[in-house]
């Protein structure tokens, strides 16, 4: 099998070397060329077509963002991952760049003084996203538009909408993420009927930044998590990096809680630890919701709200950036419907407002099929 061809776009040399030699070390992988800035790296690109580059955020002549611009004109769907700092600086640039076209991203290294731990780093980080995104762990890469909506593979057997009224929406997402929830979350009303929790696999600083942004750009709140946040109708909290997130009841309240257990998933926070949190509070009362993202956490969570007989919706393979988090999910059967990302706010507006009065006109859209 042809090697993964990867451009290392960085300016400093250090840097360049220490990602080089650990992309080496795997066989599957090659890097085809350096680069000290954007401009070289454009001007790289067709000579020794990358089938990825990784890109740094602060460059002089041409920074990472100025780079990725010019990228996608011509290579709309070359993946890119962008290499940032952990700084407040280095989250709003990622964002900034997740938003014109990247991929993905990992955080450099926050102590380049010790090698061995900034090469095991990099190797733990940026090999599966390079191998994902390329589509050498069986998930796609960067998808194509959105089709139809499609059956679940195997379902098990669907709960029934009739006479269920959800109480909670979770939704649990990964590779892509940032943008699907831009997406996903302008759809909803001021007036959404419940109260959302999410995780996006993030560090710390990163998971305010994309709350603020998520908040502005739509109707709801939306808020990093907090311990002891209280859940209400029309207000997301998304779950701090580094920290599990959970839901627990406390009297007629149910607030959020934050630990730092051990990771779950390599994840932390992990979605299966809030699907489970949240199918014990609200049993079949809950609404889960797997997007876009790379391994398979929130496969079990999944298994526990559909055990507790709540409803379970993915996104499917050709709208997903990778089709791992989901694809789990639907390939056990625990999906009640799959969707593209562009009919998914349709289908949660419909369930979540079944059994309530005053049903906005999304909520009346007919269901969308969950078998052939």
């Amino acid at each position: 099998m042809r090697k993964i061809r990867v451009l290392v776009v960085d300016d400093a040399v250090v840097v360049r070397r220490l990602v080089s030699d650990v992309l080496a070390m795997d066989p599957s992988l090659e890097v085809v060329g350096t680069a000290a800035n954007g401009r070289i790296a454009l001007a790289k690109i067709p000579q020794i077509n990358p089938d990825l580059v990784i890109l740094d955020v602060e460059m002089p002549e041409l920074n990472g963002l100025e780079t990725l611009v010019i990228l996608r004109r011509t290579w709309p769907t070359l993946p890119v991952i962008m290499f940032s700092n952990l700084t407040e600086r280095g989250a709003t640039a990622t964002l900034d760049a997740l938003s014109l076209g990247a991929a993905d991203y990992v955080t450099k290294p926050a102590n380049m003084g010790s090698v061995s731990q900034a090469r095991q780093r990099v190797q733990d980080e940026l090999i599966p996203r390079i191998k994902a995104l390329t589509g050498r762990t069986g998930e796609p890469a960067v998808a194509p538009s959105p089709v139809a909506a499609t059956p679940a593979r195997a379902p098990s057997p669907s709960v029934s909408l009739a006479g269920t009224r959800v109480e909670v929406l979770a939704i649990g997402v990964s590779t892509g993420g940032p943008n699907a929830l831009a997406m996903l979350l302008p759809e909803f009303p001021a007036d959404f009927p419940v109260p959302i929790v999410i995780v996006q696999h993030m560090p710390p600083l990163f998971t305010r930044f994309l709350a603020d942004r998520l908040s502005q750009g739509s109707r709801l709140r939306v808020l990093e998590g907090v311990e002891a946040g209280v859940l209400e109708p029309g207000v997301a909290w998304v779950a701090p990096g580094n920290f599990h997130m959970k839901v627990c009841r406390n009297g007629e309240t149910v607030c959020l809680s934050l630990d730092q257990a051990e990771l779950e998933n390599s994840c932390r926070p992990a979605v299966d630890v809030l699907f489970r949190s949240v199918a014990e509070v609200y049993g079949g009362r809950t609404l889960g919701v797997v997007l876009t993202g790379m391994g398979q956490d929130g496969l079990r969570g999944s298994e526990e709200i559909r055990r507790a007989r709540g409803q379970i919706l993915a996104q499917d393979e050709a709208t997903s950036v990778v089709w791992g988090m989901p694809g789990f999910v639907v390939n056990a059967g625990l999906a009640d419907t799959v969707l593209p990302l562009g009919q998914m706010g349709n289908e949660i507006m419909r369930r979540v407002w079944v059994g309530r009065a005053n049903r906005p006109a999304a909520a009346a859209l007919p269901a969308v099929r969950s078998g052939p």
